[in-house]
């Protein structure tokens, strides 16, 4: 059954008579602009949108200087000295500028299975204490006998301050170890695309990896 939006009534004419007519008018017409401005469609929030990144060509060069180690590193980081009071020898800082993110690289000269042993267990420790935020820690070990390198890559998923750490060792008197972490608030979607690509540099040191001495 049809419904009737507004019915007019023959008026006198006159000014008033016509004032009346303009403003059923104007109530019929804001009337039909409120029905048609109701739909049933439903609103869907569009997904956040991220910076497109771009990424520098994969360019290596050689790390070899006073310390018994050398791998390769990209050209497009900064090795920087590890200015905090505490650094040891051979402690470094591999910087990202660009991705604002630094892989921080520490070395021990073991002089004991003890001292070896509690290395080795500081870094299982170091890696899990991001359980709390991580989705998930992947471990993978690392196995080069040809060379006398050792030991395990821990890949860390979520909103965790690092997502990569690994150590190296010769099971003997080196220990080498590598943590990757972002200068800002993690956030797993947004840096997700400069991890993967950064991981692969780390993942060229581990192979080009040889003790010196």
């Amino acid at each position: 059954m049809g419904w009737k939006c507004c019915t007019f009534r023959p008026i006198a004419p006159g000014i008033s008579g016509i004032l009346r007519m303009k403003v059923v008018a104007f109530n019929c017409l804001c009337l039909l602009l409120l029905c048609a401005s109701c739909t049933n469609e439903s609103y869907s929030p569009k997904p956040r949108g991220y910076f497109d990144i771009k990424f520098p060509k994969k360019e290596y060069q050689s790390y070899h200087k006073t310390c018994p180690f050398s791998f390769d590193f990209p050209k497009y980081a900064r090795m920087e000295p590890d200015q905090e009071r505490d650094a040891g020898n051979c402690w470094n800082n591999l910087n990202f500028p660009q991705f604002n993110a630094r892989l921080h690289l520490t070395y021990y000269d073991v002089s004991s299975k003890k001292e070896y042993e509690g290395l080795i267990e500081d870094a299982r420790t170091l890696a899990f204490k991001h359980t709390v935020k991580a989705n998930a820690i992947d471990q993978k070990l690392i196995n080069y006998p040809e060379k006398k390198v050792y030991g395990i890559y821990y890949a860390i998923e979520g909103n965790t301050a690092s997502s990569v750490q690994f150590f190296l060792t010769d099971s003997v008197k080196h220990y080498f170890r590598g943590a990757l972490y972002f200068n800002e608030r993690p956030q797993y979607d947004s840096i997700a695309p400069v991890a993967a690509f950064i991981k692969q540099d780390i993942d060229r040191m581990i192979s080009t990896f040889k003790w010196e001495n």
